[in-house]
């Protein structure tokens, strides 16, 4: 991470907290996209969406060496992304699950 020499860790970590604060007032994929277009270079984009990608591949059991096939996604960037989906924060799994859960909808709670 870029580190700035003329902020605190706390200054940092506000404007990190900002980040994400302006991230949770997005309420539609286009508004993310609007968003994140307008944050991110064309290729930080395309890292996150090609990590986001290699998830759904782990999920099924792809091997690393298929998923790169597939995707053109470098096999060290897949198994970057394989140990944080099995010792990250959880971030991952969370998101996977909730996507899931939409897509599937259980009956509705009691």
């Amino acid at each position: 991470m870029k580190q700035h020499r003329n902020l605190s860790p706390r200054q940092e970590a506000l404007f990190e907290r900002g980040l994400y604060q302006a991230i949770l007032t997005l309420k539609t994929v286009e508004e993310c996209r609007a968003f994140f277009r307008d944050l991110c270079t064309p290729a930080e984009l395309e890292a996150m969406a090609d990590r986001w990608a290699v998830v759904e591949w782990l999920e099924r059991g792809t091997s690393y060496r298929e998923i790169h096939k597939t995707t053109g996604v470098s096999v060290t960037t897949i198994g970057r992304v394989a140990r944080y989906v099995a010792d990250g924060n959880g971030g991952y799994e969370l998101a996977r699950r909730r996507i899931e859960a939409q897509r599937h909808p259980g009956p509705a709670p009691r």
